[in-house]
């Protein structure tokens, strides 16, 4: 049985009065120039991928990319032009509107970067008010989203309003709010963006903590790449609509596959997002250093220790058993080496 909980299989959405027309025209080899000289904008250019049971995508580019459209056209916000989206196997764009809404109820919780909070409701109705709306009672509700103020960190503050909360703590009300109907499947459309780089920090720790203890199945939508490399279990980078790679952090940032990716990735520090398992040689025989790292480890945390050695280092897992080996210029290399000159 797959664990897959999102399917995506050449969806296209393009915005024009002959889109459905010209996509089929086309025969799956869309050209956004050719569709703008033709009157058609391409938002989502054969767009195909899974998302696993628990596994964070994050889904990043530049303003224009069209990283929200695919949320949207996932969630069913926007209908896709072409192509297949399957939820947990369920064919998303056969539903009819009854069934759409049931598992959008049931299914899904939506973050985005506007909090969308009423105002005139306190914290904790604002939190209740998606259960009143499946039909809760409104004590049921009041007590499910009192857990959740307390899973969020707002404790105390369940009767503010909106206006009497700082941003990083209205963002926790809507992140609550959509935790609230218990979705399997949790779309975020840059959450973080409108805060300041602190509080921002903040929530990511948060939402990471959160993660841990929920294992939802989520997708993050984010312009950013240092928050893209903290939260990802897997990144997919997009430009003019187009998935140009779709990885795991370590990945993309040691092997971009094409230019624009390497762009991205060219500042990025590799010590702050690699782990020593990204870097490490096979085990051989040879006289190793009496040091030991764990493969989890941020290079950032141990390269010091490694480069006191003369020899290479062990490197082991869980249980203790060595799996790999890591020789100081390793680390060297990785840090100094990683970035191409443009000569």
């Amino acid at each position: 049985m797959t664990n897959t909980v999102i399917k995506c299989e050449s969806v296209y959405k393009i915005f024009g009065a002959n889109a459905e027309k010209m996509l089929q025209e086309a025969n799956g080899n869309v050209d956004a120039k050719t569709f703008q000289e033709n009157g058609c904008i391409v938002g989502v250019n054969n767009a195909s991928f899974e998302v696993s049971k628990g596994e964070m995508l994050v889904v990043m580019g530049l303003s224009g990319s069209g990283k929200s459209t695919l949320l949207r056209c996932i969630s069913r916000l926007t209908d896709a032009t072409g192509g297949k989206i399957f939820i947990e196997g369920q064919d998303l764009l056969s539903l009819n509107n009854k069934e759409l809404i049931d598992i959008r109820r049931n299914k899904m919780g939506m973050v985005f970067q506007s909090f969308a909070l009423l105002p005139h409701k306190t914290v904790l109705e604002n939190i209740a008010f998606p259960l009143q709306i499946k039909g809760i009672e409104d004590q049921e509700s009041i007590n499910k989203a009192m857990d959740m103020v307390k899973l969020v960190g707002l404790d105390g503050r369940e009767n503010y309003f909106p206006r009497e909360l700082s941003g990083g703590q209205q963002q926790r009300v809507g992140i609550a709010r959509s935790l609230a109907v218990e979705p399997d499947i949790w779309f975020l459309d840059e959450p973080f963006s409108a805060l300041d780089p602190l509080i921002r920090k903040e929530m990511q720790d948060e939402f990471l903590r959160l993660q841990e203890k929920l294992q939802k199945t989520i997708m993050f939508i984010t312009h950013d790449f240092d928050e893209a490399l903290k939260l990802a279990d897997r990144i997919a980078i997009m430009k003019d609509g187009i998935i140009e790679q779709l990885d795991t952090p370590a990945n993309i940032v040691l092997n971009p596959a094409t230019e624009y990716v390497r762009k991205f990735t060219e500042e990025v520090p590799r010590e702050k997002v690699l782990k020593i398992e990204d870097i490490m040689d096979k085990p051989h025989n040879e006289n190793l250093s009496e040091l030991k790292v764990s493969k989890d480890e941020i290079i950032e945390n141990v390269a010091e220790k490694i480069l006191n050695q003369e020899r290479s280092v062990g490197v082991i897992d869980k249980n203790n058993q060595i799996v790999g080996t890591v020789h100081p210029s390793k680390i060297i290399n990785t840090v100094f080496g990683g970035k191409k000159n443009n000569d």
